[in-house]
């Protein structure tokens, strides 16, 4: 009896098109989104870009050289990666940039600055704004974003929501980079409660029990 088995030896021409046939036919990965971008932030510390990174270490620097709080923004757009892939693109650019602009008009002073980080995240740093008066304006942003009513047909609440993490904090010396990743874990924790959430951080007794105790 005669063997007719094919060879499957890489180098052969024949397997070289068949794995370049199907190597074509791979989905693309998508790119990640939200929280990918954020949760991954906890333990693995992310390039944040140099626009936040700076804006932190001023928020930071003013509210120690002043012995003011500080408090911390960290935003993110819900189920954005499905709502990427329900309308597209284009229109997940023109929401991206529509609750940009919501988020920025709830903010109280003209310095206060609203900085997208990745895809569907926001970046909100609050030197000298209490934590009350943070929160209450992020209910305002959250407002805000409801009220712009925009579809969101894969969220079983309809429209576009966004999640929040608070956090807060006096600063003294150095900026410290962990307190970034607090608002990261804080918004880590309203996602897990569901959508349209704000949760918040106060590192401010236990920096104070540690000083006390220094």
């Amino acid at each position: 009896m005669t063997d007719t088995a094919s060879s499957r030896d890489p180098s052969d021409p024949f397997w070289v098109r068949v794995r370049a046939a199907l190597h074509g036919r791979r989905p693309e990965r998508q790119p990640a989104y939200g929280t990918a971008a954020i949760a991954r932030s906890i333990g693995i510390r992310p390039k944040l870009g140099s626009i936040i990174e700076e804006e932190m270490a001023r928020g930071w620097q003013s509210a120690a050289g002043r012995h003011v709080s500080l408090s911390l923004l960290v935003i993110e757009i819900d189920r954005f990666q499905d709502y990427f892939t329900a309308y597209g693109k284009d229109a997940a650019d023109d929401c991206t940039r529509a609750l940009m602009k919501a988020i920025g008009s709830a903010l109280p002073r003209e310095t206060d600055r609203c900085l997208p980080m990745g895809a569907a995240g926001f970046v909100v740093v609050l030197p000298d704004l209490p934590a009350l008066m943070a929160r209450a304006m992020a209910a305002r942003i959250a407002e805000n974003v409801r009220h712009l009513g925009l579809a969101h047909k894969e969220s079983h609440l309809g429209i576009v929501t966004i999640s929040q993490g608070l956090a807060v904090t006096n600063p003294r010396g150095a900026y410290d980079r962990r307190f970034f990743e607090a608002g990261a874990e804080a918004l880590k924790k309203a996602q897990r409660k569901g959508m349209g959430r704000l949760e918040g951080i106060d590192l401010r007794p236990a920096l104070e029990r540690r000083r006390k105790a220094a």
